[in-house]
């Protein structure tokens, strides 16, 4: 299932997943996107790895986690950040809702799962 244009560009559903995942939630790990978006664990790792070998990707380790985010030091990391928040605007909220339905921290009671601002 092609969810935007980044799965064309990168040549991967995981590297899609992976992007759009870490755009959402601001960081992540392997096995909750694999988990979320009902991908193989091994192939969003090997996006993952990529990515960080890249310098796209910085991660740190949480017990026995590794949790990935945004490199802040690279500038190319930016703009492919700028890149995903184009693709992420273009699902739909319901598609948006679909996706990420985990929540990853505590919200207010009442408050919708997605802002209809993002």
């Amino acid at each position: 299932m092609k969810l935007t244009f980044l799965a064309e560009l990168t040549g991967s559903r995981a590297a899609e997943a992976v992007l759009l995942h870490i755009f959402h939630y601001g960081e992540s790990y392997g096995r909750a996107i694999s988990s979320d978006l009902k991908i193989s664990l091994d192939s969003v790792q090997r996006q993952l790895d990529k990515l960080e070998g890249a310098g796209l990707l910085v991660c740190k380790r949480q017990g026995r986690t590794l949790i990935y985010t945004w490199n802040t030091r690279k500038r190319a990391a930016g703009r492919l950040k700028d890149l995903v928040e184009i693709a992420y605007e273009g699902i739909s909220l319901e598609g948006r809702e679909a996706l990420f339905w985990v929540r990853r921290r505590p919200r207010s009671k009442d408050k919708p799962i997605i802002d209809s601002k993002s």
